[in-house]
């Protein structure tokens, strides 16, 4: 769909249980997103363009990156226990991210420029015992 990002998500080690139990999704997000990583303008269920730039300063915008999907999941996709999947601002740590099968911090993180059809993969390596 032109004007959307198609993201493909994969939720493993336990970390599908946060996301209803779905280990397969995909998500769609705009290309050009709030630079506050405010996601409260564009529902999940939605796909229609955001039609107001009140919801931060100026309305400034960044191009869409790992950073925003991470608040997007939060806000959006995530049934239950934030805390699992998010730590101060980030992934939590024991949580492995894979963006297109390459470890995350060799392509910069959050700050990783989203492309269509990208997919990003969240392996929790935790488990009790």
């Amino acid at each position: 769909m032109a004007g959307t990002i198609t993201i493909k998500l994969v939720f493993s080690g336990g970390l599908e249980l946060l996301f209803g139990n779905e280990r397969n999704q995909s998500v769609l997000i705009p290309p050009f997103v709030p630079s506050d990583n405010s996601t409260h303008s564009s529902p999940s269920s939605s796909s229609s363009t955001p039609s107001s730039h009140n919801d931060t300063p100026a309305g400034e915008t960044k191009a869409a990156d790992l950073e925003y999907l991470i608040y997007h999941l939060r806000d959006h996709l995530l049934k239950e226990r934030p805390e699992l999947f998010m730590e101060n601002g980030t992934i939590r740590p024991g949580i492995l991210v894979l963006i297109n099968n390459t470890d995350w911090e060799l392509e910069g993180e959050g700050s990783y420029q989203l492309c269509n059809n990208d997919e990003i993969v969240f392996i929790s390596t935790l488990h009790g015992g």
